[in-house]
């Protein structure tokens, strides 16, 4: 397979290079990442200023492209500029951290692959539930068997999968569960400060509001200990209103 991976925590994340070990092997990889983290940036791309795409050395032995923007940046430049070829796949991952809930409307790592998946590119995601996991290797192993599985099977146009593990050792997960996106509104708060000059800023944080016991839900499913995989669609019309918004009478009164 020809693979294009990336991520939304920087060309330097772990994460994104052991896929690649894993990967490089038997599949032609290339690796268009931002430079720097960009968590929670969603599907913002750069307009205002021009992107730079540089080669970077990582641990002295593998290649791959820093690019100054967001991951649906990299996305972009790679497909348009950067590859020769379309890719069969586009993977962005690993991610430290679960994209599950409404955080998937936040995440870098699900756009850059819903940007694929507009390009007609099959996509996935792939974030694991915690940020101190030592298990990348046997994740690493999972999505390239799954990778492979989804270039043969293939995907509906703008459609992705978003792939999350356990805070669990592979060996210790309960199973694979198709899950749906929770929506269970998350519990926001801001912490208070002064800086030295007396003037207020604020630090942002969430946590979700009640665990979710719908067993068909993403955040259940990792709560459980499986592995959650969620089809997920860049189509955002809600078809069960549509029909009915067409029967309204909207400016038949002016």
């Amino acid at each position: 397979m020809d693979i294009l991976l990336t991520n939304d925590d920087g060309i330097h994340a772990k994460g994104l290079w052991v896929l690649y070990q894993q990967l490089k092997n038997r599949h032609r990889v290339t690796v268009v990442a931002p430079d720097r983290e960009r968590s929670a940036v969603g599907h913002g791309i750069t307009l205002h200023e021009p992107l730079h795409a540089a080669k970077v050395n990582v641990d002295g032995g593998w290649n791959g492209y820093a690019v100054n923007g967001t991951p649906v940046d990299c996305i972009k430049l790679g497909l348009v500029e950067i590859l020769e070829t379309k890719p069969d796949i586009v993977i962005s991952g690993i991610n430290p951290g679960a994209n599950v809930g409404v955080n998937i409307n936040y995440s870098g790592t699900v756009a850059a692959a819903k940007e694929a998946a507009l390009y007609g590119i099959p996509a996935i995601a792939a974030s694991i539930q915690v940020y101190e996991n030592d298990d990348y290797g046997g994740i690493a192993s999972f999505m390239e068997e799954l990778a492979e599985y989804v270039c043969q099977k293939g995907l509906p146009f703008g459609t992705i999968l978003n792939v999350n593990f356990p805070c669990v050792a592979m060996e210790d997960c309960e199973g694979i569960r198709i899950s749906r996106q929770g929506i269970t509104r998350l519990y926001e708060k801001f912490e208070k400060r002064q800086d030295p000059r007396n003037r207020t800023y604020y630090w942002y944080g969430n946590d979700l509001k009640k665990p979710c016991d719908n067993s068909e839900m993403d955040t259940t499913a990792l709560d459980e200990k499986c592995i959650s995989i969620t089809p997920i669609q860049c189509d955002m019309t809600d078809y069960n209103i549509l029909e009915d918004l067409k029967k309204w009478e909207i400016g038949k009164s002016r």
